[in-house]
């Protein structure tokens, strides 16, 4: 995925009301949107090196949209966390996730389960079909290489594995998919300190058959890609 136009660096000021990003630019001061509805834990670094794309549609309110940052700990992180699901759409096509490789067809935003859920992929194989939800990861700590998720307690999040779980427990094939965007990780956890009742979630889901799967972007300010399988901790 390249950014076209290319993105605009600017130095960020402060994060706040979880939508708004104030940066320095070398033009001057400006709000720009933060797609990332986390809490962005260990991610903010006043000072730090932004990337930005720039969106002149009039009835914008905000003309940029924060993309790219640096981390307190000196790595590159992708905050636009729309940019997984396109990511691993991307990598599903070409075939790197070697362990999603020669579906038939691909869908988006399929509805399932009895919670009225919307599975991120719904991907056809000739012995029948796989669901895929996609989890933007940005959860990192210093001298660390094993990235965490969630950020944030995150109900949403309990109910996409206890829908997985359902269908594994089904017979149907369910996958949880990490997307790390965040460089220098070689290793996804779950945050229990952070989301206890997700932890306990994804035990029951990993019980029940569902597969779980991380895969690293590889991070540059001209383009993003889904680079490489990670290793899944406990």
């Amino acid at each position: 995925m390249r950014f076209e136009p290319a993105l605009e660096e600017g130095r960020l000021v402060r994060r706040y009301k979880r939508f708004f990003a104030d940066i320095e630019t070398a033009s001057g001061p400006l709000t720009i949107h933060c797609p990332n509805t986390g809490s962005m834990l260990n991610c903010l670094h006043p000072g730090g090196r932004v990337w930005f794309s720039r969106n002149d549609e009039p009835k914008r309110k905000l003309r940029g949209t924060w993309e790219l940052g640096e981390t307190p700990h000196g790595r590159l992180a992708c905050f636009n966390t729309g940019r997984a699901n396109a990511l691993v759409e991307e990598a599903l096509h070409a075939g790197v996730i070697a362990e999603l490789a020669g579906f038939s067809e691909l869908r988006r935003e399929v509805r399932y389960g009895a919670e009225n859920s919307r599975a991120d992929f719904l991907l056809e194989f000739a012995n029948g079909p796989a669901y895929v939800e996609v989890k933007s990861v940005t959860l990192g700590y210093a001298d660390s290489a094993v990235a965490a998720f969630p950020d944030a307690v995150t109900e949403r999040g309990s109910k996409h594995l206890r829908e997985l779980a359902a269908l594994a427990r089904q017979g149907v094939r369910a996958v949880l998919l990490y997307c790390v965007n965040l460089s220098g990780i070689e290793a996804v956890r779950v945050a229990r300190e952070i989301d206890p009742t997700y932890a306990a979630a994804w035990q029951d889901a990993r019980a029940a058959g569902v597969e779980m799967l991380a895969y690293g972007v590889q991070l540059a300010p001209d383009e993003l890609r889904l680079a490489r399988r990670l290793a899944v901790a406990d």
